[in-house]
């Protein structure tokens, strides 16, 4: 301390006592407004949002008891305007039963509603008397006609940026009831919100208060000669239950949520006494997380006991409620995560399956159309079966998938019943099964008709068959659905072609016939049993090299999904579908054709994936 302040040295140093200023002296008191009319436009001016602005004015209407709500949006001599009429109580009423615009004007910040509350009043949404005054926000001038005791109605009205207001009596011709707010004319920028925005946003805003007065509201929009009906909003998904219920001291929490599929703008919403607040629970800086950031939630979460900010009530004030209110909600946090990450399982389980049929189906349909001898792998065509003793031939034989037992790929009709779905439409494209194969001199092959309606499924019925031979060989008939093709003695290209005809319509195909007078040698033990075509399966193994590896015992393809081309993969199902494919392909060609050099491995890894990636959907 500056040596003034105390005594001598020596001395027992009492401070002395500091002289405070006369002006200083008694210095407390309470805050009040400076300027009235400029705190007056401030609160006027809070509300950003026009569509809140609305919501609140029907708000209104639902507090003063409204069983019916019109939200009329139109233009009238050149000006547009917005109107919200209710069949309510109307503006309480005065000593001499006129409608009390009065006590409207001049209590701003002094909502009656807020003694109504203190009283027991419940269901009552403002407390701050400051809602009306948002119409600054929507347009230029505001009208509210109630009627009073006398029958009569009276208006009251205002104007942006004027200070005053005027009471003056409207003739009308019959007694009318409730009350008519009129806006007048419209901002330019909320000419642009029909009357389809607003159905949708009172729809979300006010579900509950809805749902909970029974209030029926209505949105009638006369420039797009349109009415919409404000349903309360319904969520997709499945509702949880079981979850267990934040509980505050200081109110109870209403829960409804419901578990969906992923998108990134689903979310959760916060409710205050059936209107929402915030439009999802991320918007809160503790609580921008998980679940409620997983996409996968929606539904809304009700705390009449948070203390929202005036005017706006878009924001909640973070004092000790609010503190209450987040630590309430971690155990259903816990809940909530247990139940997304079983979903997500369950998801990956199931688009697993859906990527593993697509991609069998298109090898499928690849192995039809390449050569049999050298693509044998995968038992897709029965190709041993004509070696069996009263087999059918291969070339009409069905497909094997996963080592399950060969069947027909033609089953009688008879043989189970259809339902309606299953019945193949009109002709639409045909194919030969092998579209491509070698066949030794001197032997015969048989060759198969496949058509199919634009479903893919087989077309049976009222079908000519017309078959052509190009080159060196002969058919033994030019007509029906499986043709032998019996191969000349030297060797040479043969083209054999086919038109099938329904009706007016005709589809074609080919079939390139390689006649040679030596084969590849077999990569497999003929007497072996073939394996069907494998699933996959992940394994993560991040910085490692290798991206596919095929277990011969397990018969499935373990996939690197730690491999930096899964992940860049990963972003779109197209790309990944195209990148598994290619490691079944490179899998195929490494189990097929051991010993050839690279490039000959590249090549035919070009071949199979060429034909394969055709049919991928």
């Amino acid at each position: 301390m500056p040596p003034d302040l105390f005594d001598e040295p020596g001395s027992a140093r009492t401070p002395r006592r500091r002289r405070v200023p006369s002006a200083m002296r008694g210095a407390t008191g309470r805050l009040r407004i400076g300027d009235d009319w400029n705190a007056i436009t401030i609160i006027a001016l809070s509300q950003s949002n026009p569509l809140k602005a609305i919501a609140e004015f029907v708000e209104n209407s639902i507090d003063a008891g409204a069983q019916h709500i019109t939200v009329v949006r139109g233009r009238e001599r050149g000006e547009h305007y917005l109107a919200v009429i209710d069949d309510g109580q109307g503006v309480p009423r005065d000593a001499e039963g006129l409608p009390d615009f009065r006590y409207v004007a001049t209590h701003i910040c002094d909502s009656i509603k807020r003694r109504l509350k203190a009283t027991g009043s419940a269901g009552l949404q403002g407390e701050f008397g400051i809602g009306l005054l948002s119409f600054w926000t929507v347009g230029e001038e505001l009208t509210l006609t109630s009627a009073g005791s006398d029958g009569k109605l009276y208006q009251m009205h205002m104007r942006k940026g004027d200070p005053g207001y005027r009471v003056v009596p409207k003739r009308a011709l019959f007694e009318k009831g409730g009350t008519a707010l009129r806006i007048s004319p419209l901002l330019s920028g909320v000419r642009q919100l029909n009357g389809e925005k607003i159905q949708w946003y009172l729809a979300s805003e006010l579900r509950e208060r809805i749902r909970q007065s029974g209030v029926e509201v209505r949105v009638v929009d006369r420039h797009a000669r349109r009415e919409f009906k404000v349903e309360p909003r319904e969520f997709e998904g499945q509702l949880l239950h079981g979850l267990p219920l934040p509980v505050m001291a200081v109110g109870d929490l209403y829960i409804e949520l419901y578990l969906t599929t992923y998108a990134p703008t689903r979310g959760v919403g916060l409710y205050r006494n059936g209107t929402r607040i915030l439009g999802s629970l991320t918007e809160l800086e503790g609580l921008n997380h998980a679940p409620w950031s997983s996409g996968c939630l929606l539904g809304i979460i009700d705390a009449p006991a948070l203390n929202i900010t005036p005017a706006t009530r878009l924001g909640i004030i973070h004092d000790e409620t609010y503190s209450e209110f987040m630590a309430a909600l971690q155990p259903l946090e816990a809940a909530l995560n247990a139940r997304i990450e079983e979903q997500q399982r369950a998801e990956d389980e199931r688009a697993s399956r859906d990527v593993l049929r697509t991609i069998q189906s298109a090898f499928r349909e690849a192995l039809l159309q390449l050569p049999p001898e050298e693509y044998d792998w995968f038992e897709v065509a029965g190709r041993r079966a004509a070696n069996r003793p009263g087999g059918q031939d291969a070339s009409c034989a069905g497909i094997v998938i996963d080592g399950s037992t060969p069947k027909l790929e033609r089953e009688p009709l008879a043989a189970r019943q259809r339902q309606f779905f299953e019945y193949a439409g009109p002709l639409y494209s045909v194919r030969i099964a092998p579209g491509s194969s070698v066949v030794p001199v001197g032997t015969a092959r048989s060759f198969r008709a496949v058509p199919r309606d634009r479903t893919r499924q087989l077309v049976e019925d009222n079908l000519g068959y017309a078959w052509a031979i190009a080159g060196g060989g002969q058919i033994d008939r030019d007509d029906g659905e499986i043709v032998t093709f019996a191969a000349p003695a030297e060797p040479g290209l043969t083209r054999l072609s086919l038109r099938v005809t329904q009706s007016t319509i005709s589809c074609t195909a080919e079939s390139l016939i390689t006649v040679t007078d030596s084969l590849l040698p077999e990569s497999k033990d003929p007497n072996r049993a073939q394996q069907g075509l494998p699933g996959y399966t992940y394994y993560n193994a991040p910085g490692e090299l290798w991206r596919s590896r095929f277990d011969a015992e397990q018969n499935v393809i373990v996939i690197n999904n730690g491999h930096r081309d899964f992940v860049y993969a990963s972003r779109g199902k197209s790309v990944k579908l195209r990148y598994l494919t290619r490691l079944f392909a490179k899998e195929m060609v490494q189990k097929n054709f051991p010993g050839l050099p690279a490039d000959q491995l590249l090549e035919r890894m070009i071949e199979l994936s060429l034909y394969t990636e055709e049919h991928l959907r």
